[in-house]
């Protein structure tokens, strides 16, 4: 009876250490949830581990040590254009993106996104923060490829398509196109929400993006945060409230990886920090004294610049279950372009594109399997109507860089871009530049506008944010629609899904605002501290409204106690051009800031 007992204890000793294994078989054999967490305007410097011994991120410091990071890790130079490659693997100018205004910040229609492919293959898939390819159908978050979505409008909290008044703290934000308020600062909010959508899927595999704003202009931020670099004096007061945007991220961040672990998911979620293009406050340098503000790890060029300071951004991954190495740092060169091909591959996900890539898989050189391949990659800085050959433009090969097509630099000897070798190197030079003819003649082929869909809701809303201006800028945030400087008519690319009646109401101030056409808003706030000012809403006199479709066009007086300037128009179905704009009283004809679309119901 007793050795009967003594071989029922090792049974079930071995019964539950089969259990156990096969268990823990099973959890390995799970794909991998993936948390893409990108911030706005952060560049290499903004961190502690590379370097600034001033900023405060002993989150993502700690980070650093537990995944591999990219040093020679490359995106587009400013927003949209980074956020379009990396969501589809090919470069902004192919895509729509080349721009984050002017409507060259939509993403293409026929696009497939990272979330298509992952929601295709089994995912969840979720969207928070910024978006910043498409305001209206069918380009907004929720339509491509992400099933849950809580972001704000244009391509930052308090632009002109964002819910108006916003200003990070406390703002209406959009859950899958409808607004929604809460309350707190923006980055938390983002944060929470990402968190929420973790817990409610956490037995599932998901993906999500965590796209934010911060640390993008206006520097508004939290008292708290801004004290804690109140007596920097090195640096200037917009970067104490920079450098509090980034410290509030890495508070977030922590939640962030304590909720996978709490969760116990942690060990089989690659999570990935990075950003979107080189800093944009996080450096200053003063032009008459010399005098400088701020870090940029000695890198030339900051935001929208060719040079490595405006495309060389951080990029740490983090999956011990996949076999990433820890603190480990890697120097060949990667670009955001490659991010979908690769996290396919991670998660097992066979994905073949139809469309020319410019990224490519580095899934074994992050294992540190194999190496990267020789390649040349592009990026470039275009932010004007229609992308421009040569314009701005960075062929990177390794450690080498051709700016411009007549500047060479080797970073390995001269990490500020100094000294152009390009007289030096005549054949590397002619070797690069054969690449960027290659490439440009690739891409611009495929370089098209994006269409806006009208008629898909009783009311659709566009805004001259995405008007086709060619040679100036239209009012792309709230403080310039407040000036009340008239704009030059440009029109919008639209697509109208179905033929009929329709009213279209054209505005002044957007309809939530509750304002008529000729009001004055005396709301204004001045700076602080730790915001920067709002500005009095300028009133602006209008006499006639005209609207032309195609080859149609009609007109009528407008009452400037109303809210809007409504007039009919029967539209045909199909793609057109849309021209909405205001005759003043002093003779100036200026577009309509916000157009408002309404589709009769028959």
């Amino acid at each position: 009876m007793k050795n009967f007992k003594k071989y029922i204890g090792v049974l079930a000793i071995f019964t539950l250490f089969i259990s156990c294994k096969d268990k823990t078989s099973e959890e390995t054999k799970k794909p991998p949830n993936v948390i893409v967490v990108i911030t706005d305007d952060q560049g290499y410097g903004d961190l502690g581990h590379t370097g600034n011994s001033i900023i405060k991120t002993p989150t993502l410091d700690k980070f650093a040590t537990q995944g591999v990071s990219l040093t020679n890790y490359h995106v587009g130079t400013t927003c949209a254009p980074t956020r379009a490659g990396l969501l589809t693997g090919r470069n902004c100018n192919r895509n729509g993106v080349w721009h984050t205004i002017m409507g060259a910040s939509i993403l293409n229609r026929e696009e497939v996104t990272f979330a298509d492919v992952f929601k295709d293959n089994g995912y969840k898939t979720g969207m928070f923060g910024k978006w910043h390819l498409g305001d209206n159908h069918p380009f907004a978050p929720y339509e491509r490829g992400f099933e849950e979505t809580f972001y704000h409008g244009g391509g930052g909290v308090g632009q002109t398509p964002d819910y108006w008044n916003n200003d990070y703290f406390g703002d209406t934000y959009l859950r899958n196109g409808k607004p929604e308020k809460v309350e707190g600062y923006c980055t938390d909010v983002w944060f929470s929400e990402a968190i929420k959508f973790i817990e409610n899927k956490k037995d599932i595999p998901f993906l999500c993006y965590l796209s934010l704003n911060a640390p993008h202009s206006p520097y508004n931020v939290p008292q708290e945060y801004y004290d804690m670099y109140r007596n920097e004096e090195s640096l200037l007061e917009t970067q104490k409230r920079f450098y509090g945007m980034i410290t509030n991220i890495d508070d977030n961040f922590s939640k962030l990886l304590e909720k996978l672990e709490e969760l116990k998911i942690a060990d089989n979620t690659i999570v990935i920090f990075t950003t979107d293009n080189g800093t944009s406050n996080g450096y200053k340098v003063d032009t008459q004294t010399g005098e400088v503000h701020g870090y940029n790890a000695e890198m030339r060029g900051t935001k929208a610049s060719e040079y490595e300071g405006g495309h060389r951004v951080p990029f740490i991954i983090r999956w011990p279950n996949g076999g990433i190495e820890a603190g480990k740092s890697l120097s060949e060169l990667v670009a955001h372009v490659d991010m979908l091909p690769t996290l396919t591959s991670l998660a097992g996900i066979d994905y073949q594109s139809e469309k020319v890539m410019d990224g490519t898989d580095v899934s074994t050189y992050l294992l540190g399997a194999s190496t990267i391949p020789d390649r040349y990659l592009v990026t470039d800085t275009q932010r004007i109507s229609w992308p421009e050959k040569g314009k701005n433009s960075c062929v990177m090969d390794g450690e080498w860089r051709l700016v411009n097509g007549d500047e060479l630099y080797n970073l390995a000897q001269d990490p500020g871009q100094n000294i152009n070798l390009s007289e030096k190197y005549p054949e590397r030079v002619a070797d690069m530049n054969a690449f960027y003819e290659t490439w440009w003649e690739s891409v611009i082929k495929e370089t098209k506008y994006s269409t806006i869909d009208l008629g898909v809701e009783d009311n659709d809303v566009i805004t001259c944010h995405d008007a086709r201006t060619i040679d100036y800028l239209p009012p792309w945030n709230q403080q310039m629609i407040r000036k009340g400087e008239p704009m030059k008519p440009a029109p919008f690319f639209v697509n109208f899904i179905q033929s009929g009646k329709y009213t279209f109401k054209l505005s002044r101030w957007p309809a939530e605002s509750g304002m008529s056409l000729g009001a004055e808003l005396s709301d204004e706030r001045p700076a602080t501290e730790t915001t920067d000012a709002i500005s009095k809403g300028k009133a602006m006199k209008f006499k006639k409204a005209f609207l032309k479709i195609g080859d149609k066009e009609v007109s009528v007086a407008v009452d400037n106690t109303a809210k809007s300037a409504n007039l009919e128009l029967e539209v045909d179905q199909g793609k057109t051009e849309l021209l909405a704009w205001f005759e003043m009283e002093n003779g100036t004809l200026t577009n309509a800031f916000y157009v408002n679309v309404e589709r009769a119901i028959e």
